[in-house]
């Protein structure tokens, strides 16, 4: 048994060793001002982050990261670490948000970049390699993008996948594996997997219709017919609309000033609309055509669509209506089974901070309630203020 344990920790010793923390960030303090750099695009309204835990929190040194701090503004930062490229690895790329402004529009994702970004010129063009993270705008929008970089061109996952809408913070993480699959989690929950060949379009179809192939002149497709022995019945056609047969000419026509007098129109009781003869089973129904397929001479297959070759920089660029959103708790890795450790971590501060928010939100409805019965009081006193005062009776001298 003792040699059983010893090998067991023998491989997670090995295991350890074998994987990379690439990026981790949880904004201890503001050391992040020397590490980040803000976007200097020309023609942006940039706003300012600032780090705090937020109005409610577990811990309030523990909780802080970075929030958008003014409203309506283009928020763009971001910071380099040291290149490293997922081939043959898994990649975890994980974060939380906390949009306890209650926000109405605007983005919570990060983007993931190659060595090549101008980090003091990072706008919304700026070539990345992943995109990642919710995305909310009225009740229209209220998304997970998850977005790759192929060939030059930026491919949106063809999955709709929602997003928390509420003010508490979420944990988001997306892991890419090296044999083309994916996992999105929200709170360490699996919402979305899947291949990433069929659920984006980085290739060509693998078949395609055969452009020589076309449908028989004489393939007839209709289910059913029209009848050719129904007739239409002698006293089908009636008029839609007919004279008003009680209506009559007013007394004050004239018929030289208002010119000659016609009844009003009145839907006709005995209209049976259009006809159109019964339908009848189609004896020459062939059943819909299909249009053969065939390989697709374009298309090849890419077993390296997971693979980024350069990773080195992650970046807010994002626009919020109303600001106060919180990112914190950056993690990128090979190690899937760290990212879900430390999630379950997560989860158990977001204990403490939903507890807190209950009692402000507890505190807040006393408030409320004392103010309302000070209200009351106030009009129950200004009631009796008014009242006349009582006439004394007296006496006639």
């Amino acid at each position: 048994m003792k040699l059983l344990v010893l090998s067991f920790v023998g491989l997670l010793a090995i295991y350890s060793v074998n994987c990379d923390v690439y990026f981790d960030e949880k904004f201890p303090d503001d050391s992040w001002e020397s590490n980040w750099v803000y976007s200097e695009h020309p023609g942006k309204e940039f706003g300012k982050f600032k780090l705090t835990a937020g109005k409610f929190y577990n811990e309030p040194e523990e909780d802080k990261g970075l929030q958008t701090s003014e409203d309506a503004r283009f928020y763009a930062l971001s910071t380099k670490f040291k290149p490293f490229s997922n081939e043959g690895k898994d990649l975890v790329i994980q974060f939380t948000v906390k949009h306890e402004q209650d926000i109405d529009c605007g983005g919570g994702y990060v983007k993931v970049f190659d060595c090549k970004l101008d980090q003091k010129d990072m706008h919304g063009e700026s070539p990345y390699e992943i995109m990642f993270g919710p995305d909310i705008c009225g009740p229209g929008t209220k998304k997970v993008h998850v977005i790759f970089s192929y060939k030059g061109k930026n491919h949106l996952i063809k999955k709709d996948i929602r997003c928390k809408d509420d003010v508490y913070t979420h944990l988001y993480t997306l892991v890419v594996k090296p044999d083309n699959t994916y996992e999105v989690l929200i709170d360490n929950e699996k919402v979305e997997s899947g291949n990433l060949e069929d659920d984006w379009d980085f290739l060509p179809p693998k078949k395609i219709k055969d452009p020589s192939a076309k449908k028989p002149e004489d393939w007839d497709d209709r289910p059913t017919i029209p009848d050719p022995e129904d007739k239409k019945p002698e006293d089908w056609e009636k008029p839609e609309h007919i004279p008003d047969p009680d209506a009559t000419k007013p007394e004050d026509w004239d018929d030289e000033m208002d010119g000659e007098w016609e009844p009003p129109m009145i839907d006709n009781p005995e209209y049976k609309g259009v006809w159109a003869p019964k339908q009848i089973d189609n004896p020459d129904y062939k059943g819909a055509w299909v249009h053969p397929e065939i390989d697709n001479p374009e298309y090849t297959a890419d077993a390296n669509l997971y693979k980024r070759d350069e990773i080195c920089s992650v970046g807010l660029d994002l626009w919020q209506v109303k600001s106060g959103t919180i990112f914190d708790n950056f993690f990128i890795t090979d190690d899937v089974e760290a990212a879900k450790q430390r999630g379950e971590e997560i989860k158990k501060r977001t204990e403490g901070e939903k507890k807190m928010k209950s009692e402000q939100d507890e505190a807040e409805r006393e408030k409320d309630k004392d103010k309302t019965d000070d209200d009351e009081d106030d009009e129950d006193l200004d009631d009796d203020a008014g009242e006349a005062a009582p006439v004394e009776e007296h006496d006639e001298l």
